[in-house]
């Protein structure tokens, strides 16, 4: 997030973020909340990327004062983890699941990355958060159930989240900076050139080989979907 200063570089407690009810300064009643705030901050970062999102941007968006913010968000840090559990509501924490906590898993892993590219700063903001907040709750309290059958401890099945979460985080992260650093046609024909003489100069047989192969389909989601499969059909619950 841009950089502009600021309170609270220390955090705040996550018991006063989350399960306190949110208590502005004392005065005249405001014409915003933290709600307000936070769903700013997330259309910045929507429409700018998360390094345009600053405390002072921000303020401007609600009509508030920068001060007045940190009732509501002490640091910027914190405005990032009210930023990514907001944008987790979107992800469902019901729903039947069918008992094959391989396939309610990859279904969750598709739901995690429709929602990374809805809100393309996820992947990164992800990598630095600390404490879950109720909508992140709700969705994980989702995926435990899913693994349940899996007959894994409590601590293992938090890791197999983190793991799901991280591999889509990576991919997603990966297909975004793929596709704004898309070549043109000419540029994509001159690698291909490339790598078909180094595969012919003998040194490289085994690329050669795996150049050699049938192709596949190469569209994101094919290639996210057989990635992912790869990922949960080889999870050990042993």
């Amino acid at each position: 997030m841009a950089g502009d200063g600021g309170a609270g570089a220390a955090g705040v407690d996550p018991r006063q973020l989350w399960l306190s009810p949110e208590q502005p300064r004392r005065g005249r009643r405001p014409a915003y909340s933290r709600e307000a705030i936070t769903a700013a901050a997330v259309g910045l970062a929507d429409a700018e990327g998360l390094e345009a999102v600053s405390m002072r941007k921000v303020a401007a968006q609600v009509g508030a004062g920068v001060m007045s913010l940190y009732s509501y968000a002490p640091d910027k840090e914190t405005l990032l983890d009210l930023m990514v559990d907001h944008v987790s509501g979107e992800l469902p924490a019901t729903g039947t699941l069918t008992g094959d906590w391989r396939a309610d898993l990859k279904a969750v892993a598709h739901l995690q990355r429709a929602l990374m590219l809805r809100h393309r700063w996820l992947p990164a903001a992800l990598a630095t958060r600390r404490v879950p907040g109720p909508n992140t709750l709700a969705f994980l309290e989702h995926v435990l159930a899913a693994l349940r059958p899996t007959g894994l401890d409590g601590a293992a099945k938090l890791e197999v989240f983190a793991q799901l979460t991280g591999f889509v985080a990576g991919h997603v992260g990966h297909e975004i900076a793929q596709a704004a650093a898309a070549q043109s046609p000419g540029q994509a024909a001159l690698e291909a050139r490339y790598l078909a003489a180094v595969a012919a100069d003998g040194h490289h047989p085994e690329l050669a080989e795996a150049l050699a192969a049938p192709g596949r389909p190469v569209t994101p989601e094919a290639t996210f979907t057989r990635f992912l499969n790869r990922l949960v059909d080889g999870l050990d619950t042993g």
